[in-house]
């Protein structure tokens, strides 16, 4: 009888854990205010603490967190649910200024009450306005069509800033992580050579002993290694190497190293280092000399510095391992390089630029599940551009970006009015083009783009030498033949009236969304008939009477802008390829967009994976674990190793050989279109605002197998290869009807739900 007792017990126990977990299963989670998912978190000094938002007045010392700064934040969150086809069709959400109202699901300060919507990104706070320097708590319950409403969320609280306004955007503290060498050797006696596998901007911490008061050690720390010592003379480059002097104390003592001020890189441009982190150097390798005591491995520590990261939001590996180095060299620079807390060139000067903002943008969204940094970076830049013509007109297209992948309109409402001048209208001639050098450049339009002085073309980088008479290019322009009318410019200018219409439209600007299409759409045309040689099939750098040279920019960039009618992206594409790697590895994230929109896919994997000295791969040859500012030293002698512009991969992977974009803001619908060409397999984690994609692909030569799980409230327009000769497609090992893309590679499956499917032609 006990037996049959504890038998029923047991079942009853499992049935209720059962029914515990599917609760737990349907909470909405990922939750995030202001695009901040750990707004609850603090710091102290870069380390995380044990102190949460709400008892902050309980600390004695100074703690950092992610002060929302908004009186009107806007909230986000995951929707629960794994079967087929679930959406979001209503929310509740809460919000209290304590944590018993909120756990008893009242919210005091706002109740959104059941709302019916699929909205799960950027909800508006529509309450009064949040005070200041308040702790608040929120939680969210949905309902969806496939199970029903969800348990209340876990309780996701913030704290507000001192100072708020209706909307401003908010970003983490810099954070610090504890690094341990992974080898020492000992050179000679009193000698260690000690590496700590990649390179990062930190700062050094040493446990050292001393039997009297008059010891001293000297420390090198640096970027690369010659003869397997520290490079102490790295030449003209800006490679980093530091020496310092160590004075010993009498015992046992910790120290750290203070990091030198570098004159250029703290000058009134650039972007400083909080006092509450400390100065940081790049550098991976360190040399102790003159020390004849043991020195366990444990008692050399590296303090690196960097913005909060999830290393496992996402994940690619596939059939070629060189293609898997890039993969990683290109997500780590993402970390690595982000220990300001906003886009910078590098070590060199840490200012921000807008063509390392937006290859830094799409990179970091391919990599984690973080959004705020790259709006600080773009906001910062509205009020403090840079002088290339192209990287004004690019601040348009980081606009649209942030929305695309977010959701969340409000940045493009406040920064409206700066980006419309932006666009560059004030430089059109009288023949429709835009020029810099016809005297259009009015003290009026400078003040307009908030620059002091005038703009200047640039196509890439390193440029001409301005300085002299003749324009000589010199570097990554492929000769490009600088004229009065620029390809590239009016290239970049046409993709800026593109999206601004976008941008009007989804504000509601009617009657400026009908004017930035129209002249988009005439501005192509007067493109086309100015710049494209009909008889040459592709795109010249200026005006016929100006010149007859083309060049891989003046090509590259129209056909990833969509200008290229269909019909001629053949002979582009062909001369394209005649061209190689013939641009800087800033011009590459350009080339490989081109390549992809044209369905390239063998020759833009090519380009991935070339070893030579243009390539990803010759970046992990000469020894860097950061993306390098150009492709090798003797391309950019006074070259950063540590430039994040340098690692288009980490969003060309997942946008565009893994094919996975979003198509309508917010993720709602999603491309799923693979050009993994050549590879025989490969595999993806792909975050994104809604939760991440997983994605497989098998790719024999008489079978393709596609394996997909959508996250919820999340719809997918899923392309797949278009096989030679008679072929069927299944899904889930069901026959399926596709339909055959008109002038494209591809069959089109249709639009599916959320869920797990696997697609299989054979």
């Amino acid at each position: 009888m006990q037996n049959l007792v504890n038998r029923f017990v047991l079942i009853a126990f499992l049935s209720c854990f059962c029914l515990f977990m599917q609760a737990e299963e349907k909470k909405p989670f990922g939750l995030m205010t202001d695009l901040i998912e750990h707004s609850e978190r603090t710091w102290q000094n870069g380390y995380a603490s044990t102190v949460r938002v709400w008892d902050l007045d309980t600390a004695i010392e100074p703690l950092q967190y992610a002060a929302i700064r908004s009186t009107h934040p806007s909230f986000s969150w995951i929707v629960p649910g794994n079967k087929q086809n679930t959406r979001q069709i209503a929310y509740q959400l809460i919000l209290s200024d304590n944590k018993a109202d909120i756990e008893s699901g009242k919210g005091n300060v706002w109740d959104s009450g059941l709302v019916n919507s699929d909205q799960s990104v950027a909800i508006n706070y529509n309450g009064n306005a949040l005070e200041p320097n308040k702790t608040y708590f929120w939680r969210v319950k949905t309902t969806t069509n496939t199970e029903g409403e969800s348990a209340w969320s876990d309780i996701k609280a913030f704290r507000t800033a001192n100072k708020l306004s209706k909307y401003e955007v908010t970003t983490y503290p810099q954070v610090k992580t504890m690094e341990s060498p992974v080898s020492m050797k000992e050179l000679q006696p009193g000698t260690r050579f000690i590496d700590f596998g990649k390179d990062a901007f930190g700062q050094l911490v040493l446990t050292l002993s001393s039997e009297g008061a008059k010891d001293s050690v000297i420390v090198h720390l640096g970027e690369c290694v010659l003869n397997g010592r520290v490079q102490r003379d790295p030449g003209k480059s800006t490679i980093r190497y530091h020496r310092y002097a160590l004075a010993l104390m009498e015992g046992t003592h910790t120290y750290r190293i203070k990091v030198k001020k570098d004159q250029r890189n703290t000058g009134s441009a650039a972007v400083l280092i909080p006092n509450y982190v400390g100065e940081v150097l790049p550098f991976r390798y360190c040399e102790i000399e003159g020390y004849d005591a043991a020195l366990p491995i444990t008692a050399v520590v590296r303090e690196t510095v960097h913005y909060p990261f999830n290393e496992k939001a996402s994940a690619f590996e596939c059939s070629n391992d060189i293609l898997n180095q890039i993969w990683d060299l290109c997500k780590y620079s993402m970390r690595a390089t982000s220990f300001l807390g906003i886009y910078v060139d590098g070590d060199r000067e840490r200012i921000p630029y807008e063509a390392d903002a937006i290859i830094n943008q799409l990179s970091h969204y391919g990599v984690d599940r973080e959004y705020a940094i790259a709006r600080r970076s773009h906001e910062y830049l509205l009020q403090h551009p840079t002088w290339p013509t192209e990287w004004i007109l690019q601040a348009v297209t980081i606009a649209w970006f942030d929305y695309l992948y977010t959701g969340d309109s409000r940045s493009l409402n406040a920064c409206y009015e700066h980006l419309k001048p932006r666009v560059l209208m004030a430089l059109r001639e009288k023949n429709g083009l835009i020029s810099t050098s016809t005297g259009l450049q009015t003290p009026e339009f400078v003040k307009s783009i908030r620059m002091n002085r005038e703009i200047m073309d640039i196509v890439d980088w390193p440029h001409y030498k301005p300085n002299q008479k003749k324009r000589e290019v010199m570097g990554e322009a492929d000769d490009f033949y600088f004229t009065d009318y620029n390809a590239v410019t009016n290239a970049w200018h046409y993709e800026a009236l593109n999206l601004m219409g976008e941008i009007a439209s989804t504000l509601g600007k009617s009657s400026d969304a009908s004017y930035y299409k129209e002249e988009s759409e005439k501005f192509k045309q007067v493109y086309l008939r100015a710049f494209f040689d009909n008889k040459k099939g592709y795109v010249r750098d200026g005006l016929a009477e100006d010149t007859d040279h083309a060049s891989l920019h003046g090509n590259m960039f129209p056909l990833a802008f969509d200008m290229i009618p269909k019909n001629k992206q053949a002979k582009v594409v062909e001369f394209i390829e005649s061209r190689g790697m013939a641009c800087s590895v800033y011009g590459s994230q350009f080339l490989m967009d081109a390549l992809y929109k044209a369905n390239a896919a063998d020759y833009a994997l090519h380009m991935l994976t070339k070893t030579d000295d243009r390539s990803w791969y010759n970046m992990i040859k000469v020894g860097s674990t950061i993306s390098l500012e150009a492709w090798d030293n003797k391309y950019k002698p006074n070259q950063d190793w540590n430039h994040a512009w340098g690692a288009a991969p980490a969003n060309t992977i997942p946008r565009h050989l893994m094919g996975i974009e979003p198509i309508t803001p917010g993720f709602g619908t999603i491309r799923i279109k693979p050009q993994v060409a050549s590879l025989e397999w490969a595999k993806a984690t792909v975050p994104t605002i809604r939760g991440a994609v997983q994605m497989s692909v098998e790719n024999k030569e008489n079978k393709y197998v596609l394996k997909v799980t959508i996250p919820a409230n999340m719809d997918a327009e899923v392309y797949l290869p278009l096989p030679n000769g008679k072929f069927q497609v299944t899904n889930n090992g069901y026959p399926i009807k596709v339909k055959k893309m008109k002038d494209e590679p591809f069959l089109y499956v249709g639009k599916v739900g959320s869920g797990n499917y696997t697609f299989v032609v054979e």
